[in-house]
């Protein structure tokens, strides 16, 4: 078994920028590092069809080798039960298809919808029918947590191979170096010359171990024969021998750095801001080393993608009192000042905290981690007028969203609506807007889907279908109503009433509509 704890990212070591890195993120393929070698004796897959592309980003195919043992493609961290799904999810679509759909799927998008997402990509489910042991739907799980940041269920997975092929171990190395943990990829990596690391990678581990003239000696050899790219080399020339370099300019910053040019800037002195690198990079920012600004903004970002869980980013706004005004720090003040609030039991103090603290997580998009901390006890709260509608607004986006409802009595029919909604019961309710009109009609009785979806129900690809109706739930928040009355009825048609009362609640409650 691999050992606990490790994974891997994304990019060729030092790749070119790209003109479209400011208009739309990089998927997990795009910024995958070549930290290791593959073999031109494995197999190489061809292109998924019809591949998930990033404007302006030309993304590589996957290649694997057969990785042995029970399926990989049905491996997963929890069951499908406790998941909430059917063990046979993925039914008879092809998995070149599920791979490209997965890669589709959007990580910025309702939480309810991402929450479902994480689900999909965690859970033991069984292979698709045309399963080949290829392990490419296992791939496009693992690099859609990477998309989505979630470094920790990611490497969880690459743990239940039993043996590393480059591929998997490829990201397995690159996100032990997000993770500050990269002595155990280092450690696999000697232990299994097969998965044949690049010569940047086995420089860095070389020198991690403490081989420093072995390392120097790679770098040359690399450089010889052309292996390392010119701006890599000075890189890694600076971090094997410093003191040859005092006084030199410092080396410029790349566009796309790897997990490995990030981690070999930050050790010659040069440390790169993660805020503009994908979301995945911010989980480096959360090592013990990092300022607590620093870990402040990436459990922000990550928190925002569901990559951290809503009590990570509590303690670190109460980790200690705030350093300045302005930014961040009027966050922490203001989620300091609600839990004294709270802690006091005085109705007065937390009617003047909650909206100070509501405003600040608007502003980023973190309501939902805010209301899974703080919604029910709001919502039980004495509070009267604005606080009162406040609080069981919040509450209605926290996990308790059904117990805030039914002890909720409706000021108007705007709160009879989102109480109906709450408890999947919207007869007799009056929409308060055209987004509340499509809401309806996938929650009226005997709502159904459109009959592409519907066709695949009944062709047994219910993973095909529900994937598409989570991105038609998202496309649906920012214009066509029509898609998202077809992808909320889909999730209950087939039983998924949790995820689609709360997406529903989310899209009314949230400004979350293009």
């Amino acid at each position: 078994m691999w050992p606990p704890r490790a994974a891997v990212v994304l990019t060729t070591l030092l790749g070119a920028a790209i003109p479209a890195w400011a208009e739309a993120p990089l998927s997990a393929i795009d910024w995958l590092s070549q930290s290791v070698t593959t073999p031109a004796a494995l197999p190489r897959l061809a292109p998924l069809n019809e591949p998930a592309i990033t404007k302006g980003v030309v993304p590589g195919a996957i290649s694997m080798a057969p990785l042995g043992g029970p399926d990989v493609n049905g491996l997963g961290l929890i069951s499908a039960q406790r998941a909430g799904l059917p063990r046979n999810l993925w039914g008879t679509t092809p998995s070149a298809d599920l791979a490209r759909l997965l890669r589709d799927e959007q990580p910025d998008t309702l939480p309810a919808i991402q929450s479902l997402l994480y689900s999909l990509l965690i859970a033991e489910l069984a292979p698709p029918t045309d399963s080949d042991r290829d392990g490419a739907l296992f791939l496009a799980r693992v690099d859609k947590l990477l998309d989505l940041g979630a470094l920790d269920p990611a490497l969880s997975l690459l743990e239940l191979l039993d043996k590393p092929r480059p591929e998997p171990f490829r990201r397995w190395f690159d996100v032990s170096l997000l993770m500050g943990q990269e002595y155990r990829a280092c450690d696999e990596m000697a232990k299994n010359p097969q998965i044949a690391p690049t010569f940047p990678a086995r420089i860095f581990c070389l020198a991690r171990g403490g081989d420093w003239n072995a390392a120097a000696l790679s770098l040359r050899t690399g450089q010889t024969l052309g292996t390392i790219e010119p701006e890599t080399a000075d890189l890694l020339s600076r971090f094997l021998d410093p003191d040859l370099f005092e006084g030199d300019a410092d080396l410029p910053v790349p566009d796309r750095p790897s997990p490995l040019v990030l981690r070999l800037m930050e050790a010659v002195g040069q440390p790169i801001s993660t805020t503009t690198l994908p979301v995945a990079f911010a989980q480096a920012d959360l090592r013990s080393n990092s300022g607590w600004k620093v870990r402040l903004e990436a459990g922000e970002r990550l928190a925002r993608m569901g990559a951290v869980p809503p009590n990570r980013l509590l303690g670190l706004y109460t980790e200690q009192k705030a350093a300045a005004s302005g930014g961040v720090w009027e966050r922490v003040k203001a989620v300091q000042a609600l839990e004294a609030a709270l802690a006091s039991g005085k109705p007065e103090d937390i009617a003047t905290a909650l909206p100070k603290a509501w405003s600040q997580m608007e502003a980023l998009e973190l309501e939902v981690p805010f209301a899974k901390l703080f919604g029910a006890r709001v919502a039980a709260t004495a509070l009267t007028g604005e606080a009162k509608a406040l609080a069981f607004r919040i509450g209605l986006l926290s996990d308790e969203y059904e117990k805030v409802a039914q002890a909720h009595h409706p000021a108007d029919s705007t709160e009879a609506f989102l109480v109906g909604l709450a408890r999947g019961d919207l007869r007799g309710t009056t929409a308060p807007d055209q987004m509340g009109v499509a809401i309806q009609a996938a929650f009226a009785d005997g709502a159904r889907t459109d009959d592409a979806l519907g066709q695949l129900l009944t062709d047994r690809k219910l993973g095909e279908a529900l994937l598409k109706a989570m991105n038609k739930v998202t496309e649906g928040a920012s214009g066509d109503l029509r898609d998202l009355t077809d992808g909320l009825s889909l999730l209950r048609q087939v039983g998924l009433e949790t995820p689609a009362r709360r997406a529903g609640l989310e899209l009314l409650l949230l400004e979350r509509r293009g």
